[in-house]
């Protein structure tokens, strides 16, 4: 893989949805901080992050992150855990699983099967059909 010459982060491209106010986002970002190798591979300005809770503390909550990459499809990872910060681990484990896979369905550089193959040089079949007229 190429470098890139502005690598996305979690500190740049992360965004606080519903249920999180900007004061929470420095707190999250620590959180997610582990994301940040696996987003280098992204451009900065074609990567976005967004986090939301739906009923935040309360029983039933729902911890929601997208993840938009320019050329792939949004990656979207969600966690119903009672505790916050459980909630938010499931969810940044969860979508570096996804990046990976993502990855790999991409670049199937450690497939042999997938990988293009030497074919050896094509004989003539004049050559092929005068063989066969001297074993013969």
């Amino acid at each position: 893989m190429s470098a890139v010459a502005n690598p996305a982060t979690v500190g740049e491209c992360l965004r606080v949805g519903a249920g999180f106010s900007q004061g929470d986002r420095n707190w999250i970002a620590e959180q997610f901080a582990t994301l940040d190798a696996r987003l280098a591979g992204f451009h900065a300005d074609a990567t976005e992050l967004e986090v939301s809770v739906k009923d935040r503390e309360a029983r039933g909550q729902k911890v929601t992150l997208e993840c938009w990459v320019a050329g792939r499809q949004k990656i979207v990872t969600t966690s119903t855990e009672e505790d916050l910060h459980a909630a938010l681990n499931d969810v940044r484990d969860d979508l570096r699983r996804k990046l990976n896979d993502a990855k790999t369905r991409q670049e199937p550089r450690s497939n042999k099967h997938l990988r293009p193959t030497e074919q050896p040089d094509p004989v003539p079949l004049e050559d092929v059909l005068r063989q066969d007229a001297e074993t013969a």
